[in-house]
């Protein structure tokens, strides 16, 4: 995905087992979609607590925070629990959001990547960020939402 591409029109099943399109979003709130290798790994929850921690700012912004990883739906609802962490989570099993948004395997191809996306409140990709440092995401996304304010 390139900076100005359309949101795919994936479905996904989120943590409790509903489906999930990302083209439900269109037209209504901007989001940010983050790909993270593993639920309950140190690094994992840390992106996910700070996501949390800020989870009002992106509210503010008119923003929605997606997380997505290859673990199953029942794994995310226990995350999500374990962690009180108030938004949605992927089921991404078959890599499909991965191969469609392109994000790499790191650690020659051992780790699933960490990759962030930013999209507008139309869809628009506005700004996409790797780095397998865990606490850069969040920043990283909310400045690009704030820098987008309308």
């Amino acid at each position: 995905m390139n900076v100005g591409d359309k949101v795919p029109d994936l479905e996904l099943k989120d943590q409790n087992g509903k489906a999930f399109k990302f083209s439900d979003l269109i037209g209504k709130k901007a989001f940010v979609v983050y790909f993270y290798p593993k639920d309950f790994t140190p690094g994992c929850t840390k992106e996910a607590c700070s996501f949390r921690d800020s989870y009002e700012d992106f509210k503010e912004l008119g923003a929605e925070v997606i997380g997505i990883s290859g673990d199953s739906t029942e794994s995310h609802s226990k995350f999500a629990s374990r962690y009180n962490l108030p938004y949605v989570f992927l089921s991404d099993d078959k890599k499909r959001a991965r191969d469609v948004f392109g994000v790499k395997s790191s650690l020659l191809g051992l780790i699933p990547g960490r990759e962030t996306f930013i999209f507008d409140k139309q869809g628009k990709l506005l700004h996409k960020f790797n780095s397998m440092n865990a606490k850069k995401h969040m920043p990283e996304a909310l400045y690009v939402l704030k820098k987008n304010q309308n």
